[in-house]
């Protein structure tokens, strides 16, 4: 089950299909992982609420792309939450000459991955996570999020 809150208009004024590319990449990515049927929870928010978010859990006082908040064990199979910002994900996807639908993609991707448990702290890790991105990303037709362009 994955569940789409778009709370910022933004998103929608931006991309008409956000909720569909979201459960598109949220789908891809538990079907690459073997996760079919675990819950996820996708919010499609503003910079502030990120930055509220981060702040609160993180202790980090700024708004970020994505955040990703693990659920306990639940008999729900819910994995937990993902949010992101729209200023900020539309601001990376113009400095990487992306467009804003492949960056989202990319970071719902990341974030479920995070749920998943997959993290970037080491550099072994971060290896990893960037290539089941890869290969979740080929299998929607987006090119390397990872390749300098």
């Amino acid at each position: 089950m994955i569940d789409v809150e778009i709370a910022d208009p933004a998103w929608s004024q931006a991309l008409e299909d956000a909720e569909a590319l979201v459960r598109a990449a949220a789908t891809a990515t538990l079907e690459s992982e073997g996760a079919v049927g675990e819950g996820v929870t996708v919010l499609l928010t503003d910079d502030e609420t990120v930055r509220e978010l981060n702040a609160r859990f993180r202790r980090q006082d700024k708004p970020t792309n994505v955040l990703a908040f693990p659920a306990p064990a639940n008999p729900e199979r819910l994995l937990g939450d993902v949010a992101l910002a729209h200023g900020v994900c539309a601001r990376e996807a113009v400095e990487q000459g992306k467009s804003l639908a492949d960056h989202l993609r990319h970071l719902v991707a990341h974030g479920v991955l995070h749920l998943l448990g997959y993290d970037h702290m080491s550099d072994d890790e971060a290896q990893a996570m960037e290539g089941r991105e890869r290969s979740i990303l080929a299998g929607l037709g987006i090119a390397d999020p990872y390749e300098a362009r």
